[in-house]
């Protein structure tokens, strides 16, 4: 099992499209705490879960869950952020820095940009995290990495600061992209890829 799972410390479960790849589903039920945001507690109960901590501005969880979950609903009023962020300045102030991230992508796609694009953010923060949805999983990198992978895995490298990029194990030779677009739907060549850059870039890669 990958190494990252089998140290997830806590998981927010946002307000998307509630998980259906067994991945993010083992990953949810699994958790040892669970921080859902606003209205995705509405769904997560709804399926006989208790969640640990609801977090958010109250807009679309039920008023019903609202006065029932009282005691665990944390009410942040701040439009300066979202609720997934939220979720994540909760765990930090728990002491939770291993952090998976499920249901934050589906239903609108400003907010599955908002979400994703937060990732970066977070590991400023110091959080080790990963955003998780039903065809695979992204994550926030900076400078060189390398990791284990299957042979014809597909991958997406989003650029968000970082220049002098260069890889090896991957199928398409990579550059300093200056458009989201340009490196999306590569792929792994090998057992193994890595990554060369000054600065930061998300990750995408697919389930096989």
């Amino acid at each position: 099992m990958d190494k990252f799972i089998d140290n997830i410390e806590a998981v927010v479960l946002a307000n998307g499209d509630y998980p259906s790849h067994q991945l993010p589903l083992q990953i949810l039920h699994n958790a040892k705490y669970v921080v859902c945001c606003d209205g995705g507690a509405d769904t997560y109960i709804d399926k006989g879960f208790i969640p640990d901590a609801i977090i958010g501005d109250g807009d679309s969880i039920s008023a019903e869950n609202r006065e029932r979950f009282s005691n665990i609903n944390y009410y942040v009023p701040d439009q300066e952020t979202n609720d997934q962020t939220k979720a994540i300045n909760f765990l930090i102030s728990k002491g939770y820095k291993t952090i998976a991230i499920v249901g934050a992508t589906g239903k609108r796609e400003d907010h599955t940009i908002g979400n994703v694009s937060l990732l970066s953010d977070y590991k400023r923060m110091g959080v080790d995290v990963r955003s998780y949805t039903d065809y695979g999983y992204f994550i926030p990198c900076k400078d060189e990495i390398a990791m284990p992978s299957k042979e014809g895995m597909q991958i997406s490298i989003f650029n968000v600061n970082a220049k002098s990029f260069s890889s090896e194990g991957l199928k398409y030779p990579i550059y300093d992209f200056t458009s989201l677009w340009q490196g999306t739907l590569n792929r792994c060549s090998s057992e193994r890829f890595s990554i060369k850059a000054e600065g930061e870039y998300l990750l995408f890669l697919a389930y096989q």
